[in-house]
């Protein structure tokens, strides 16, 4: 036993206590829409893989190829050697894709939030005093660490009340000296519900505010094209990941030439990180590519996402307020949410249950993530997995 042990083994402890402890359980993955755990096969509606693109024939073609011309590693970060045609090829096509002068590729959307918004906000400090800085309660971690590293205080607004913020703005106004910055995502993870972009805008230019939106859950899915909810209206810095709905690895900022210009010199997460390689590039290329052609299967997810609606309310639960393809079953205490995953394992599907930290106190939920790989079958077993879980555990 190492000196410190007793420390992490007393945190261990409280967490197990406390029913928060995770542990890592490998699964192994059989194609877009299944996984084999344990020696059994599951269905999977706790991936964030909307699309079913993971496994897409035409991403692990261009992958491949591009590994196969240019290598398994980029070699350096973007300012140093790092930088190819490739990667320059793929923000290019990206800026198109999300309607903007200039995109910004980066290795994670933890990272990219986590050090963009921070270098954002230090610039904004220095324009002459501090930056107010609204964010929504329930905004993502990285965008919390990204406002804490930039050593700023949040002003923060109730969950997607836009009321809320527009009086915070409003009660602001008479600090003309400080840069005024919106912080919000465009879908929330945990409740799969959508911010109103086109207010959220008009309240930003009303103001002069400078609008930083997380499209991670939203890029793929929703908007034309699957462009993203923010696609028609004017967002200063929109954020997005290649992990969820398009299938790979990887993160983006999207936004005007010279904003994309300045984080290049200014973004840590960019100037201190080894550039993505090939492979990963090459799926990335070939999922914006796809994208747009793919309207019958966001609006197949989006039939699938309401009837399991219909289902969990139709069992005396709750779904919360979603609306898209991510579906919370709200159950309050922890040991209610594990309970409920256990019996939906049971039944053969894995829907992992979420709870504190990463959901607020009691309110643990079993977050289903729906995908268009899923078929007719599956979203039949699901909704016979709910019911019956909730008929046990009545």
């Amino acid at each position: 036993m190492a000196r410190f042990d007793p420390i992490f083994q007393t945190a261990l402890d409280h967490m197990a206590d406390t029913h928060t402890r995770r542990v890592l359980r490998p699964v192994q993955h059989v194609g877009a829409a299944t996984v084999i755990r344990d020696g059994r096969e599951l269905v999977n509606f706790s991936s964030n893989d909307y699309l079913g693109l993971s496994h897409h024939p035409a991403l692990a073609a261009r992958a491949a190829e591009w590994l196969r011309l240019d290598g398994t590693g980029s070699g350096a970060s973007r300012l140093v050697t790092g930088t190819s045609p490739r990667h320059m090829h793929v923000e290019t096509r990206l800026a198109a894709f999300k309607g903007c002068e200039g995109a910004v590729i980066l290795a994670s959307g933890w990272q990219a939030n986590a050090s963009v918004l921070a270098a954002l906000l230090r610039l904004a400090a220095g324009q002459g005093a501090p930056p107010l800085v609204f964010t929504d309660r329930l905004n993502h971690a990285s965008l919390h660490q990204g406002c804490m590293a930039a050593g700023v205080r949040q002003i923060r607004f109730r969950h997607n009340d836009l009321d809320h913020l527009d009086s915070l703005l409003d009660r602001h106004a008479g600090n003309d000296r400080a840069m005024r910055v919106i912080v919000t995502e465009s879908v929330f993870s945990m409740d799969g519900d959508r911010t109103d972009i086109a207010r959220l805008a008009a309240i930003a230019r009303r103001h002069g505010a400078f609008t930083y939106v997380d499209e991670a859950h939203a890029t793929g899915v929703l908007g034309p094209q699957g462009r993203g909810l923010c696609a028609e209206y004017e967002i200063d810095l929109v954020m997005g990941t290649f992990s969820k709905a398009l299938g790979g690895f990887g993160a983006y900022v999207a936004g005007s030439r010279a904003l994309c210009d300045w984080l290049v010199n200014a973004c840590s997460g960019f100037v201190f990180t080894t550039a993505p390689p090939p492979a990963v590039l090459g799926a990335m290329d070939a999922a914006l590519e796809l994208v747009p052609t793919l309207d019958e299967a966001r609006a197949r997810l989006a039939r699938n996402a309401a009837h399991i609606r219909d289902v969990i309310q139709g069992c005396g639960l709750t779904s919360g307020p979603s609306t898209t393809q991510i579906i919370p079953i709200m159950m309050g205490e922890a040991t209610r949410a594990l309970a409920f995953a256990a019996r939906l394992e049971a039944c053969g599907v894995l829907a992992t249950a979420i709870r504190p930290p990463t959901v607020p106190p009691n309110g643990s939920r079993i977050r289903l993530a729906l995908s268009a790989a899923h078929t007719g079958s599956m979203i039949d077993r699901l909704a016979t997995a709910i019911t019956h879980a909730a008929r046990e555990s009545a």
